[in-house]
């Protein structure tokens, strides 16, 4: 019989939590400048993720009771996790976000490990790497780095010795793991603020969260007391078919001159354009544009750590207003640049981790319900990771964009994706078709909002 390993509570948390219109997937889209050589492609995946993460060649098993394990996949075969196919003519970008939609809402095979990696082969401007994998394996932010370390180039970090890539232990339960657990982010915390670390670098800031203990007690009673987010189209019923649209990519330096402008750092101008391209597409549908919160997810591993040594969930999350009530592109971005400040400064990001595992112990109805009422108090999911800032390649092709969508827990219908990469950002939309028929719009809205920032940029300088 074959080793199992159960898995760790938080990881359990996004297992259970899905369902045929929520599917807890990760998708990762990677745009490359030719054609990928196929063979060395495969070869690649073996050495440096199959070798390295145990893990991908792992399956999910329910135990007694059902709480579900690890268990090395003896069948495993690889050609059914990369696979090629075609992009329809004319292999444009509106075909390229139909076969990712298609696949974004197809659910991983769970008698095999949880992921799958499709080349996608015609089209336009070169292939397309399609990454599906499931959320109990890794964060978002996590695995879009283990990706990135097939690619070669100066934005790559170099990757620990092999002999940090072991089989991990068995883990540890109950509430002594637990304890452990929070003390290693609340150290991790401590290393974020101690590096100064800019948002620019990393994810939003946890701040100093083991300042006082009262702290982040108040932390979690704010975050029970937060009113549901307003009714509107980005919230609701879901269903099991989603679309997913990103722009071309843009450059920084026009972001980052805008926030010179007008007071602000790049992701303050980001978040800015965010609010109003949200606040164009309510309105053009005859919603009040009152302001609505966006769950963002905050990285928790030590900053020094690049790429990570062991997968698992290691991310909270917090909730940030975004002002869709301020009527001009300049007021939205002061307002975000204030509330920016006060998040950075706050213990929720460590206070939801400890959440999250807690809850991951706790029977699957339970966990759902306590999931939906916080996903009432926001509308939204928003992840803003910076990738490498030089060029990188895969198999001798050099990556072009790259965006990731991390699934929409409870009823939210929207996840947005800001990902910076070699002097550029990609704007990512994955949407409910209940919700948000047409992700293309919101990216529209998002160039148009960003225009109309560069706008009031320029009279400022002038002025």
């Amino acid at each position: 019989m074959a080793t199992q390993e159960r898995m760790s509570s938080v990881d359990a948390l996004w297992f259970h939590m899905e369902t045929p219109a929520n599917l807890m997937m990760i998708t990762v889209v990677l745009g490359f400048e030719g054609r990928l050589d196929f063979e060395r492609l495969r070869g690649l995946v073996i050495t440096r993720l199959l070798e390295r993460y145990p893990r991908f060649r792992q399956r999910v098993v329910l135990g007694r009771l059902g709480a579900p394990h690890w268990e090395d996949a003896e069948d495993f075969d690889l050609d059914a996790h990369l696979v090629r196919l075609p992009v329809p003519a004319p292999g444009d970008r509106a075909a390229q976000e139909a076969l990712v939609s298609e696949w974004m809402s197809t659910p991983l095979e769970r008698s095999r490990p949880l992921w799958q990696v499709h080349v996608l082969e015609g089209a336009e401007g070169g292939d397309v790497l399609l990454a599906r994998l499931h959320h109990c394996i890794s964060d978002g932010i996590a695995l879009a780095r283990v990706l990135l370390t097939l690619t070669d180039g100066e934005g790559v970090q170099a990757v620990a010795p092999e002999s940090a890539w072991a089989r991990p232990r068995t883990s540890e339960a109950g509430l002594g793991r637990w304890m452990r657990g929070a003390l290693a982010m609340a150290g991790t915390a401590r290393t974020v603020l101690r590096k100064g670390a800019e948002l620019a670098a990393e994810p939003i800031l946890a701040g100093d969260l083991m300042r006082q203990g009262a702290l982040g007690a108040a932390a979690l009673g704010k975050l029970m007391v937060i009113p549901p987010d307003p009714r509107t189209p980005l919230r609701g019923a879901l269903g099991p078919q989603k679309r997913a649209a990103w722009s071309t990519p843009i450059p920084l330096e026009r972001v980052k001159r805008a926030g010179e402008a007008l007071g602000g750092t790049v992701n303050d101008v980001l978040l800015a354009v965010l609010s109003g391209a949200l606040r164009r597409y309510l309105t053009a549908r005859n919603v009040p544009p009152e302001d609505l919160h966006a769950l963002v997810p905050v990285n928790l591993r030590p900053l020094d750590e690049p790429v990570p040594r062991e997968l698992g969930n290691r991310f909270g999350v917090v909730f940030l207003r975004l002002p869709l009530h301020a009527d001009t592109p300049r007021r939205r971005l002061r307002e975000v640049a204030r509330r920016m400040a006060a998040v950075k400064k706050s213990p929720e990001a460590v206070v939801t981790f400890s959440a999250l595992e807690l809850l991951g112990y706790t029977p699957a109805p339970l966990e759902r319900m306590v999931v939906d009422v916080v996903g009432s108090k926001a509308s939204l999911v928003a992840t803003n990771v910076p990738g490498p800032r030089q060029p990188v390649s895969l198999a001798g092709v050099r990556l072009r964009e790259l965006t990731f969508w991390v699934p929409q827990a409870a009823r939210l219908g929207v996840g947005v994706s800001l990902f910076s990469y070699a002097g550029q950002v990609t704007v990512g939309v994955a949407a409910d078709v209940l919700r948000v028929p047409d992700p293309r719009v919101l990216i529209q809205d998002f160039h148009d909002e960003l225009e109309a920032l560069m706008g009031e940029a320029a009279s400022a300088v002038e002025a």
